[in-house]
């Protein structure tokens, strides 16, 4: 049961992480967008444009750090928390965990999707104006993910403190 409590404190660690590092990438893609407006006039290359290059590969580099990460933490919930919250918890606390974890698809399809969006802009195939359009998109394309994960993340702490609290207490006896 300690193994338990253990991953369950894990995971709502790595929320309060998750929700942090989310934060920065949508702040590197506002930076992005920035940076687009910044070069609004100019049609050729310009030491601005490899500035908008750079920013967008650290946006790029965040995404793949935020990508995995969240990937193996949707896993560890979707595998050992589902478990022991199959095992220990009563059905209404199960049936709450599983109706959450369907979100993590949609969830994974946005960091995807996100991806796309960073590739796009780096291929250096598209128009100035196309460029910035697809920067503003991806811009709120990422705030509403993270506002999307946030809430995710409450109602799931919201789980995870009622599991925890219930299993420290069948660990207590009361």
């Amino acid at each position: 049961m300690k193994e338990i409590i253990a991953l369950i404190e894990q995971i709502i660690e790595e929320h309060k992480v998750f929700i942090q590092q989310v934060k920065g990438l949508e702040q590197a893609a506002n930076d992005a967008s920035v940076m687009a407006h910044l070069d609004k006039a100019k049609k050729e290359f310009v030491p601005g444009r490899l500035r908008q290059r750079n920013e967008l590969k650290n946006l790029s580099e965040s995404l793949e750090i935020i990508d995995r990460g969240i990937r193996a933490h949707f896993h560890r919930e979707e595998t050992r928390l589902l478990d022991a919250t199959e095992k220990y918890a009563g059905e209404e606390l199960s049936s709450a965990l599983r109706a959450l974890l369907v979100q993590h698809d949609d969830l994974r399809n946005r960091l995807d999707k996100t991806a796309t969006h960073i590739a796009d802009l780096t291929g250096g195939k598209m128009s100035h104006f196309i460029w910035q359009s697809t920067a503003h998109d991806m811009q709120a394309y990422v705030a509403h993910t993270r506002r999307i994960l946030e809430a995710h993340n409450e109602t799931e702490q919201g789980i995870l403190h009622r599991l925890r609290a219930m299993l420290l207490k069948e660990g207590t006896g009361e």
